[in-house]
Formats: C-alpha cells, structure tokens, sequence
C-alpha cells in the first residue's frame, strides 16, 4: 500500500511541474510550435495586413473565478496547449551541462528588510552582498506525510514538484546556488556570480525553475531558450545573443565555469520581458500563474454581411493546467457582422484550478461590401473644328477614393477628319471593379490647324509628336563649339552583362569626379554593385557628394539610365545628396550607398550618375559580388575583369562641355547635333586597369550645358533621337523633363518637347547628358511656332 501511495504522489508530483513567464510583448513564431502570449502583458496589439485594424489587449484587472456580463459559447481551437518537457541536448551535442537540484523544504525565508547594507549595486541592476554577507540558509524538512525524494533533474528536469499555492515569484540569492519557488528551496549546480558588476545564473538551473524549454544547437555552437514562441540564442564567451532572430548586446559575455553555461540574468528578463526587483541579497523575478487567452481571425477586410470570421484561439496555462472554460463578449451571432464599425471582441478562459486569465480584446474593423467605381468624364463643348483642341476632364469618383486604373480609349488632343468621334473611359479600383462610360463629341469640315501646327502648340512638355526625320537634315545648323570644366569622367560600363565576380573598373583620381556606372547582373544568383573609395595619400581625405542619381534593379536598362539622370537632375536641384565623408590614410569605404542598397536578381541593371570632389589621391573601385559577401574583404582578392564588349570603360578629363551661343535662335528651323563624334568629337582617355588607350563612344557620361542668350520669341525647342531608341531627360531653365523614344523603328520621325519660349526673346539654358542604355547620337531642335488662333 505503501509503495502504492508513493507511485500516485511521484505521477502527481509529475503531471503538476511549476513553470511560469510572461512572453515577450512582440511575439514572434519560430520553428517550433509555441504558443504566440503570456498572461500580465499590459497591452498586446494584433496586426492584420490591408483592412484589419484589429488591437489585442490584455486586461490585468484582477482574477476571479468567474466573469460577469458574457455569454459563454463552445471552444474554438482552444488546444494548443503548451508543453513543459524541457528539450535537453542530446548525449552526441557538447552542450554545457547545467542542472538544478534540490529538495522541497518547509522553510521560512529570510527577512530582507535590512536592505542592502553596504552592497555596491551591479550594472544591471542586481545587488552585490558586501563581502562578508552570508547566504541566507533555512532548515529543510520533509513534507507532511513522509519523506519524498525529488527524481535528479538532469535525468527528468521537469519533475520538481511545485508548492500547493503559487505566488508567482521565483527568488534568487547572489553569491548562493540557493533559489525559492513557491515555498521550496531548490539548489542550483551554481551560485548567482557578479563579475564586473554583471549578475550571472546557470542558464539550465533558471529554465528548469521557470519552465523553459533548453536545447543545444551543435552546428552553430549556440544554446536555445525557447518558450511562448520566442527563440534566445546564446554562444559561449560572446556579449552578443539573439533574441527572435534579432542580434542584441549583453552587459557581459556569456562564459562556462565547470561545465555551467553562465550568462548574465538580464539578458532573459530584458529579452522575455520578466519584471524583477532586488532587496538586499535577493533577486524576485515575478512569474506568471493565471492562464493566458488569445486569438486571431483571419487577415484581409472584414465585409459587413459577407465574410464569416475564423477565430484560432492560442490559449494555455503556465502551470501546464487544463483549459476547461472559456467566455467572449462581443462575438456576433454566427460569427459575421451585419454593419461597418469597429467592434471589440473580449476572449477569457479559466484553467482546471478556477483561475481566469486576463481579458485579451481585439478590436475587428468592418467595411461596407465595395461599391464599383463611377466612370465620369466632360469636354469643354460638344463641337469642334478640326485641329481644335479638345479639352477632357475626367470626373470619375470611388466610395474610398481608390480608383487604380484610367483606360482611355480614342482620347486625343484633336482631331483632323470630320464627322462623329466617341470617346469612353474605363475606371478600375482596388478590388477590380470596374465601370465604362462613353461620349460622342463632333468634329466640323472647318479646320482651324494642320497637324504640324496643332502640334508644335499644343504637345505637352516631355510628350512626342511625329515630324519628318529627313526633313530635320535640312535644318539650319547651329556651329557647336564648346569649353571644358574640369570634371574627370570614371566610365564604367564593360562589360555591361556581369557574369562572375570581379573588379569591374579601378583608377585614382584627385578633385571634381563624375561616375557613370551601369551593369546587368547574370551571375546566375543575387549580386550587389559597389562602388568603394580608398584614400591613397598619407593624409587624411574629404570627398564631398556634390550630386548623383541611382535606379534599379530594373530589367530595363532604357529606363535605369534615364531615372538616373533624371535623379541626378532632381538632386542637383534641392541639395538633398549632398554630405561629406572623411577617409584615413588608407582607408576604404563604400561610397555612393544607394547603388548597393538593394541585391539585383539575375537579368537585373543598375545604374549610377554623380558627381563628387575629393581634395586628395582616392582610388575608386567598382565591384560586383554575391549578395552576401563583405565588399572591403573582397577588394583585395577579387580579379579585375576584362571589359569584353564593345561597350567600353574608362577615365576621361574634362567631362563637362560648355556651349555658349550669343546670336538669334528659333526664327528658322534649326539644329544643333551632339554626340555625333563630328562637330561634337568623342572623347580619348585611358582604361586604368589595362593601362591601354579608351574612347569614350557616344560621350556617355558628358554633360552638357548649352546657354543661349538670344532665343527669338514663341519658338520651340525639341530633342530629337537619331540613333534609335532613348529615354533620357534634361533640365531646361532649372526645371526637369524626362522623355521617351521607344521602339525599333520611326525613332527618328519623333520629337520631344523641351520648352516654349513666350512672346518675347528669352535666354534658355539646358543641361543633358547621354543616357546609358539609350543609343546616341541626338539632335536638338529650335522651330518657329504658328501663330495662335481664336478658337
């Protein structure tokens, strides 16, 4: 009978192990299913992505046996109970060895209200006993009803049997191995040791206590902490561990001391959020006892009337107690709500003792089902002339004003055959509704303008319109000659496609320093271009961004080189890239850092366009490598790679070409050709890897400023490609235009438009610069505008 009754107390001393602790307030999931809350969180926000609006708070409002003013419906999902078996290394892993032991006691703690009498306080918070302190002591006796032995722990770790009432606080002593929970003394195979002001613990004897889960990563050399879904990692003599995957820094490196894993105590109370406090020689950690209730519905918008709630409930007792009720406030019959607002909905569960978990609320946003958008449009007069301009205004309305698409059909600027000419609109918004309407305007036999000069009056700044591209040969021709500012030009963009690691231009250049980069990464796998600077000289070196512009990763390398400029434009303008950075003799830095923010998947282009100054020697290195790899560590092993293509790559002097014109502009068609390598000559530099001669065909990465002083009234000016494709862009006057010239054919046959002077002669100043991806060479425009018309 005897051993009978011994067998039952050992089982209940089992099934009943005392492991409690608040989770940390910004759960996230790991690889091991754990439960995403702990009980006496004060405020627990849920997030949903797009239109759930949905704050989970945890009241701590006290605990009672029962909760008045809900209704109580059937549990949903409320298992997920989880489990308090310690997951302990396995003979083959070197994990550090660490257990508790100990006997329960009746014992009466020691008073602590003398404080801490002479003790120096530790940097984290903890206090250090004067040297001659004792550790408090106690007599242990056996529990009524016999003698009882608890099972070793390093064997069955959780088998520590908890005391018959709970206060949720776990005591620690410094200096001591001894620790107290729930009215039982327990000896950890450590005492709490302060190095340097840092309180440490046996990291196995605190888990085994709290009711953590342990575990030994072998490959990695880390010990895990896992409990409520949250993950620490720690590695033996480093202050650095993780905390859900997140690398933060200890007041003290983690060290061994007689296979005893010791880290500092603060690093789990801060990382879980464990309140503690310390009196005199003793450290309280507060733990938590009453159960814990959570849940979630399912993410996207919540429609009045149509979308039927998914509630997972993520409830579970500390104490590892049975879950055996649960109560909701504010859950809607059959789970849908009939209108839009925002309601809160309150979930409560009590465990197998009686105990009642705090309120966990999360306030559910609900929307009108989606009406589709309304498709309106207007034009100024319901007749028109032919060549007339026909002014539309869209007038189209959405209920949450997200309309995400406009399809015009038939909508142009005028029309130049008579007769009926309907035009309609299709608006679409973020749900994919959509809605059509159509109006039918008329056009007249009258004309009031031809084509050519509807055209040149009214084509939008950066818009095209179709000209004749022979004709344009027999433009007058504007005499290009041009001076120099200092800028040297690093070119770099041989070989363009990128298909092994390497150097892919190198030089040192000293003063005002323009960068031309542009690549596409096919080295089959995620790479990043940089761009790293290194002082050369014995003295230390400023460089100052002046201006730069980056795009990408696009496949697109038209429209990276465009953005580029047109960035570079954009920046010059405000000032917004301008900084300084200091090198030591010697040192190299990754420079221009938006050009490597971002990895370029395979097939993708990036590109550079920037200007800097630096006062000293810098040698300047572009470079592709595999995502991962530390550009500084790799500079001095990579190869230089050689430009292959035709595309070429080099260092060029005096990239910026000044063009001042003082006579009459724009009373005749006229022309003026860049980068044709006749009246406007390529540039001849030097390949600074190869040391051999470069040409810079095409003057990619020149600028151009082109300042006329007389430019006759009412005249247009125009960018015209004559090598193909180009996107590009120009600042005219201070302000941007960016334009396109797509396709494989009639290129030529369009023009761009840059700028109307007004009816008087003004002073026009452009800047631009050849676009990478884009083909050159291209032509600028001055043609006389038709007189206006009453309409």
């Amino acid at each position: 009978m005897n051993f009978k009754k011994a067998t039952l107390v050992t089982a209940l001393i089992i099934s009943q192990v005392a492991a409690a602790m608040p989770a940390s307030a910004e759960a996230v999931s790991s690889s091991q299913v754990q439960p995403q809350a702990a009980a006496e969180v004060q405020s627990l926000t849920s997030t949903s992505p797009v239109t759930l609006e949905t704050t989970g708070t945890t009241s701590t409002t006290g605990s009672s046996s029962s909760i008045e003013g809900t209704k109580q419906v059937p549990a949903v999902n409320s298992s997920n109970q989880p489990s308090q078996n310690v997951v302990a290394p396995s003979s083959s892993q070197a994990a550090p060895k660490d257990q508790t032991s100990g006997s329960p006691a009746t014992t009466t703690t020691p008073a602590d209200g003398q404080g801490n009498q002479g003790g120096s306080t530790p940097a984290d918070g903890t206090s250090t006993p004067d040297s001659g302190s004792s550790t408090p002591g106690g007599s242990s006796q056996p529990p009524a009803g016999g003698t009882l032995t608890i099972p070793d722990p390093a064997s069955s770790p959780a088998t520590l049997a908890p005391a018959a009432t709970s206060n949720g606080q776990l005591i620690l002593y410094m200096d001591s191995s001894r620790m107290e929970q729930d009215g039982r003394v327990y000896t950890a195979t450590h005492p709490m040791t302060v190095k340097k002001g840092v309180s440490y613990v046996g990291i196995r004897s605190l888990v085994d206590r709290v009711g953590y889960q342990i575990a030994y990563d072998g490959k990695t050399k880390e010990t895990i902490i896992t409990y409520a879904g949250n993950e620490l990692r720690f590695k033996t003599g480093s202050s650095l561990y993780r905390v859900n995957g997140v690398s933060k820094t200890m007041r003290g490196a983690s060290y061994q001391d007689k296979n005893v894993f010791m880290v500092p105590l603060t690093a789990i109370t801060q990382a879980l959020n464990i309140p503690y406090t310390v009196s005199g020689k003793k450290v309280i950690v507060q733990l938590s006892t009453k159960p814990v209730a959570t849940f979630s519905v399912q993410s996207g918008e919540i429609v009045a009337g149509q979308t039927v709630l998914n509630f997972v409930t993520k409830s579970y007792s500390p104490k590892g107690l049975q879950i055996v009720n649960e109560q909701w406030v504010g859950r809607p019959d059959q789970d849908t709500f009939q209108s839009a607002g925002t309601y809160p909905i309150t979930y409560s569960v009590q465990d197998s003792s009686g105990q009642w978990s705090a309120p966990f609320t999360l306030n559910i946003k609900v929307v009108n089902p989606n009406l589709p958008p309304v498709a309106q449009f207007v034009t100024d007069k319901t007749d028109y002339k032919m060549g007339e301009l026909v002014t539309v205004t869209d007038q189209s309305t959405d209920d949450e004003g997200a309309i995400t698409d406009r399809k015009w059909t038939n909508k142009q600027l005028a029309y130049f055959t008579p007769g009926p000419q309907t035009i309609s609109l299709t608006v679409t918004d973020k749900h994919g509704a959509t809605n059509t309407i159509e109006k039918t305007i008329n056009i007249t036999s009258e004309t009031l303008y031809t084509e050519d000069q509807f055209y040149k009056l009214f084509t939008p700044v950066g818009q095209n319109f179709q000209i004749n591209g022979a004709g344009v040969l027999n433009y007058d021709k504007i005499p290009f000659t041009y001076t120099t500012e200092p800028y040297t030009l690093f070119r770099d963009s041989g070989p363009e496609s990128v298909t092994s690691e390497g150097i892919l231009y190198q030089d040192t250049i000293v003063g005002l320093t323009r960068f031309m980069i542009h690549h596409r990464n096919r080295l089959g796998e995620k790479a990043k271009v940089y761009l790293v600077a290194k002082n050369m000289d014995s003295q230390s070196a400023k460089i100052d961004y002046l201006s730069y512009g980056t795009a990408g990763p696009n496949q697109h390398p038209e429209l990276t080189g465009r953005l580029s400029v047109q960035r570079y434009f954009e920046n010059y303008q405000t000032g917004s890239k301008q900084k300084t950075v200091n090198l030591a003799p010697g040192e190299s830095r990754v420079i221009f850092e938006d050009l490597s923010a971002t990895a370029l998947s395979q097939e993708d282009v990036i590109s550079l366009f920037g200007d800097l100054y630096s006062d000293s020697q810098v040698q300047y290195t572009v470079m592709i490598v595999k995502a991962n790899n530390d550009p500084i560590k790799a500079l001095t092993t990579l190869p230089a790679l050689d430009p292959k293509e035709s595309i070429i790559r080099g260092t060029f002097a005096d990239s910026t070409r000044v063009f001042e014109y003082g006579e009459l502009v724009g009373k005749t068609n006229m022309r003026l050709n860049l980068t044709d390598n006749t009246a406007d000559p390529f540039q001849t530099g030097t390949d600074g890897i190869m040391g051999t001669p470069a040409t810079n065909s095409g003057n990619y990465g020149v600028l151009y400023k082109i300042i006329l002083h007389r430019v006759a009234p009412n005249t247009l000016i125009t960018f015209n490609p004559r090598g193909g494709l180009y996107m590009g862009a120009a600042m005219v006057n201070g302000n941007v235009v960016s334009f396109s010239h797509s396709g494989s054919v009639n290129v030529p046959n369009q023009t761009s438009v840059l700028y109307r002077t007004k009816d008087y002669e003004e002073n026009v100043e452009i800047w631009i610069t050849p676009s990478a991806g884009s083909n050159m060479p291209f032509t600028l425009l001055f043609m006389p505008m038709p007189p206006a018309k009453q309409q």
